[in-house]
């Protein structure tokens, strides 16, 4: 696995790599203490610790994983972690190589879904209504972080099929940054929107995670308007500086 003081990059090449753990960083045990919540966030916790397992041990069947900069991962939430959205592999993915427990945001339109909500049930999602502010999910997500947990988004939101570059972010992530006052981690993930099309031809995609060094907002609490999107802006142009040119999109420089 890829451990701090090990180098930046390692590949897993072959499938008989079953659980990655030269691979991977490794499950952090860390939770957060005190409250209500306690008893919950380790249930939830340590559900997301079996399918974290269960990922690394299917993900070396699919793909030829390479990480890059996974240093730059906090040694403890509360963090945000923020990537560019190419695919259904993309939580799967970052799943497996971050080494903490992770909320994340889940249409609400799959909360009916036989398969996908009892996965994302178990994985801790924030049920959000897409098109909307859903104020709820907001807060949910703001008292995630209150309470030290990782949030894991993607600013661009539902990605438009076909389309992978990256697009405008929406303000959110920006918004909880703030309010939170918590260090944001950027990613750049590349080649998991080929990973189902290579499924049928039994063959094994490259996948890159390019993790980059933490950083802050320039001021934190109640940030509005033009701030809120110029911070949005910055936080995109952290990803779009780990990815190639031809993924950057309207964040091109």
């Amino acid at each position: 696995m890829l451990a701090r003081g090990l180098p930046l990059a390692r590949r897993f090449p072959s499938a008989s790599c079953l659980l990655p753990t030269e691979a991977l960083l490794p499950i952090s045990p860390s939770s957060p203490s005190g409250g209500p919540t306690k008893k919950r966030w380790s249930q939830r916790g340590e559900m997301q610790r079996f399918l974290r397992v269960i990922v690394r041990v299917l993900l070396p069947l699919l793909i030829r994983l390479e990480v890059v900069g996974g240093e730059n991962l906090p040694e403890k939430g509360p963090y945000i972690l923020v990537t560019n959205h190419l695919s259904v592999f993309d939580s799967p993915i970052l799943l497996a190589v971050c080494p903490h427990r992770i909320r994340a945001f889940a249409a609400a339109k799959h909360r009916r879904n036989p398969v996908y909500a009892p996965l994302l049930a178990m994985a801790g999602s924030i049920w959000v209504r897409r098109g909307e502010v859903d104020r709820r999910a907001l807060q949910e997500a703001l008292e995630a972080l209150r309470r030290g947990e990782v949030l894991g988004m993607a600013p661009e939101g539902t990605r438009a099929r076909g389309v992978y570059a990256l697009q405008k972010g929406k303000t959110g992530a920006a918004y909880l940054a703030a309010r939170a006052d918590v260090p944001i981690v950027p990613v750049g993930l590349t080649g998991t929107e080929k990973v189902k099309q290579n499924l049928p031809r039994l063959r094994r995609t490259d996948v890159q995670v390019m993790i980059g060094k933490p950083f802050r907002l320039p001021e934190s609490g109640r940030v509005r308007g033009l701030k809120l999107s110029e911070y949005t802006d910055l936080i995109m142009r952290r990803i779009a500086a780990l990815l190639p040119e031809e993924y950057r999109g309207v964040y091109a420089e």
